[in-house]
């Protein structure tokens, strides 16, 4: 079973930075394809980001030169580094693992999410 922790939201003006980790408890998986989840009030669950095993990523739009994957190897998971970030990036942020090669919208695993609030 793979355990999933999403750290680093908080408040944070317009313009401002954020970086956000997910920690992982590993099973005897050697690696997973890592996302990215994002959810505002009253709207879909939107995927931000991902980061395949064999190192590829994805943006979504709203975020692509904005925001930056990378794994971490020392909590087994990934990092969201965040910047310029504006209010319509408020939302909680959930990280993800699939066991896919590559970057899907499915998972196996989810963590249970960090705020992140933008103010004006």
């Amino acid at each position: 079973q793979l355990e999933l922790q999403e750290s680093g939201g908080g408040l944070v003006q317009a313009g401002g930075s954020l970086r956000l980790s997910c920690t992982v408890t590993r099973s005897t998986e050697p690696s997973y394809t890592m996302i990215w989840f994002r959810q505002a009030p009253g709207k879909e669950r939107e995927r931000v980001s991902c980061v395949s095993r064999d190192g590829s990523t994805w943006y979504g739009t709203s975020v692509k030169g904005r925001f930056t994957i990378s794994r971490n190897h020392i909590t087994n998971g990934v990092d969201l580094q965040m910047v310029n970030l504006v209010p319509e990036d408020t939302a909680v942020y959930y990280c993800a693992a699939t066991q896919s090669l590559w970057c899907t919208v499915d998972y196996q695993y989810i963590g249970q999410g960090t705020q992140v609030t933008v103010s004006k």
